[in-house]
């Protein structure tokens, strides 16, 4: 089954992405690129764009240690600072759909697909609870009050796992 691709922003009116350059140097694509993500990966991104966070789920690697100790029965895990609570509750995003046909996957282990043309949307919908979107998307939502430990501790994992914005958490304590 084809997947849908999604565009989130916080611009709730785009008529049409035009190629930029890549979000970060760890990206792993260079060049111009419109971005869109696989509906698979779409919980990673329903938080407000510069949101430091921890995303994780069991994967076929993932050890029975692991899931009971990360998971805690959960499908997929989205993890922030409590510091960016009062934003999320306040935030909201516009979900764009993207034209299949447009895009070219980049990274299938992050859900990233590109395009190297200007793209024209098929949809919008703007979304103004995002802890209910996480959560009507299957994931359990979990506010931090130091991101690094859960972090450290997830990267050492077996999970599948993306850590999206961590140069905008508060420092490492101590």
């Amino acid at each position: 089954m084809a997947p849908r691709l999604f565009h989130v922003s916080e611009e709730p009116a785009i008529a049409r992405f035009e190629p930029r350059p890549p979000p970060s140097p760890d990206a792993g694509v260079t060049g111009l690129a419109v971005w869109a993500v696989a509906e698979s990966h779409l919980p990673n991104y329903l938080l407000p764009r510069d949101c430091p966070r921890i995303c994780f789920r069991r994967g076929a690697a993932t050890s029975a240690e692991d899931a009971a100790r990360f998971l805690l029965g959960a499908e997929r895990v989205v993890a922030f600072e409590a510091a960016w609570l009062t934003r999320v509750r306040a935030g909201g995003l516009a979900l764009y759909e993207m034209p299949l046909a447009a895009f070219e996957e980049a990274l299938p282990q992050a859900g990233y697909w590109i395009s190297r043309e200007a793209v024209t949307p098929l949809s919008v919908v703007w979304i103004d609870d995002l802890l209910a979107a996480l959560a009507a998307r299957g994931a359990e939502v979990r506010v931090l009050q130091d991101f690094w430990p859960l972090r450290d501790a997830v990267v050492r994992s077996s999970l599948e796992f993306s850590i999206i914005r961590a140069r905008n958490a508060r420092p490492r304590a101590g």
